[in-house]
């Protein structure tokens, strides 16, 4: 049986912690390990598998829950501003997920900035993207994409370069929060629970490096939108990220993507993360799950040779 805290508790705990590990003033080096060291508070889910392995040369961790052999994969590409998280601080969310959709769930530890800067990040999960696609036997209608800040950017960002360079369009796209415009600085807001614009701003310029700011691949609020697959976006009503979250569902509509959009009152950025502490983050990643089963095709259509 699941226990779970009562919000307004761990909302007051984690201030604090984001506060010292979100800090523009530390080494990145320095608040990856800080965000490291707190992982182990999520906890997977009972009967949850986590496997090392790579995808296109990467570190990479392969979750199941229950069996461990499923028919539907997720890709799943974590936030934390292109410059920090990393596998274990998203593999409670990722095994959770695992266990409400019903598939296999692949973290990618895509390489990171200052060290690595755009576009390298989006190379590495394009790339395990089509690894999964050709080798590990998942055809595109049971290959989905989730991501939750950066790596829901990345997603919409990893999605689009499919499409247009490979000719594979994902089974679907689960946004947590997605940092569509790294680049934007007129905010409503300078902080909400677990972002400041200190920090994400610094980590938004070290992530571009050399690149142009209005880049689609990163930044795909200002790309082409068409063509994309069914998508889910979860987003709190406080989030720093809001705003541009709400003009991005908007231009997903003007482009006729199937997309649906679930508002939060009470959680925080990316509160999945606290799925096995919260309730209401627990119910998130379960609307998240189903989506995606209701997405993805267990029996793909058969290749046609010649």
């Amino acid at each position: 049986m699941s226990f779970h805290l009562p919000l307004p508790v761990v909302a007051t705990a984690l201030r604090p912690f984001y506060r010292l590990g979100l800090n523009a003033r530390l080494p990145y080096t320095v608040q990856r390990a800080i965000l490291d060291l707190g992982a182990p508070l999520q906890q997977v889910p009972a009967g949850a598998v986590v496997r090392p392995t790579s995808l296109a040369g990467r570190p990479a961790e392969r979750i199941t829950v229950g069996a461990t052999e499923r028919r539907t994969a997720v890709l799943y590409l974590h936030g934390g501003a292109y410059t920090i998280g990393s596998l274990a601080t998203h593999r409670s969310l990722a095994a959770h997920l695992a266990r409400e959709s019903g598939s296999v769930v692949y973290t990618l530890d895509y390489r990171l900035a200052p060290e690595h800067p755009f576009p390298a990040g989006l190379e590495d999960a394009v790339a395990a993207y089509l690894e999964l696609n050709t080798e590990h036997g998942y055809e595109t209608e049971q290959l989905a994409i989730v991501g939750d800040s950066a790596g829901g950017g990345l997603t919409v960002a990893t999605a689009r370069r499919l499409i247009d360079r490979h000719g594979v369009t994902p089974a679907a796209l689960a946004l947590i929060a997605p940092w569509v415009d790294p680049g934007r600085r007129d905010t409503s807001r300078d902080r909400d629970l677990v972002v400041n614009t200190a920090w994400s701003f610094d980590a938004a310029e070290k992530y571009l490096g050399n690149g142009d700011a209005h880049d689609p691949g990163y930044a795909p609020l200002h790309g082409n939108l068409a063509g994309l697959p069914p998508t889910l976006i979860h987003v709190g009503v406080d989030e720093v990220l809001y705003p541009q979250i709400v003009e991005f569902v908007d231009k997903l509509n003007e482009s006729n993507v199937d997309v649906t959009l679930t508002e939060y009152a009470r959680l925080w950025h990316v509160a999945h993360l606290q799925a096995s502490l919260v309730r209401e983050a627990a119910d998130a990643v379960a609307e998240l799950g189903a989506f995606l089963g209701s997405q993805m095709s267990v029996e793909p259509h058969p290749r046609h040779v010649g």
